[in-house]
C-alpha cells in the first residue's frame, strides 16, 4: 500500500511542478519550479521499486528520508520568502513551495504511521500489510 502511496505522492509533487511552470508568466518561468517535481520524481522511482519485497524496506526508509529533506527544503524556502516580506506571497513560486510543504509532510506523516505499524504487526507476530 505505502509504494502506491508514494507513487501517487510522486505524481502529485511533478503535477505541482508542472502547475508552477507551466501557469506562471512566459517571462517569469524558472527552472526552480521542476524541484517538487524532481522530488516527485525520486518517489516515483522509489515507489515502484518497493514492489519488489526484498528491496521495500530499505526503499521505503529512503522515500521516507526524500520526503523530509523535501519538506524541511521547501519549509526554509518559504519562510526566507515570507521573512523577507516580498511582495506576490501568494504567487504561484511562494504557493508551489507550501503545496510542496504539505504534500512531503503528509507523506512524511504517513511513512511514521506505516514503520509504527510494520514494527506492531512485527511483535505481535502478524505478517505486515
Amino acid at each position: 500500500m505505502m509504494a502506491t502511496l508514494t507513487m501517487a505522492f510522486g505524481v502529485l509533487l511533478v503535477a505541482v511542478s508542472l502547475w508552477g511552470y507551466l501557469g506562471a508568466a512566459e517571462q517569469a518561468r524558472s527552472a526552480t519550479a521542476f524541484i517538487p517535481g524532481g522530488v516527485g520524481i525520486v518517489l516515483l522511482l522509489l515507489g515502484a521499486l518497493a514492489y519488489k519485497e526484498s528491496l521495500r524496506k530499505h526503499v521505503m526508509h529512503a522515500a521516507a528520508g526524500i520526503g523530509l529533506l523535501g519538506f524541511l527544503g521547501a519549509a526554509a524556502r518559504l519562510a526566507m520568502v515570507l521573512a523577507k516580506g516580498e511582495k506576490g506571497v501568494f504567487e504561484r513560486g511562494p504557493l508551489a513551495m507550501l503545496l510542496m510543504a504539505i504534500l512531503c509532510a503528509a507523506f512524511e506523516a504517513l511513512c511514521v504511521n506505516s514503520f509504527i505499524q510494520a514494527r506492531r504487526a512485527r511483535k505481535s507476530g502478524e505478517a505486515p500489510s
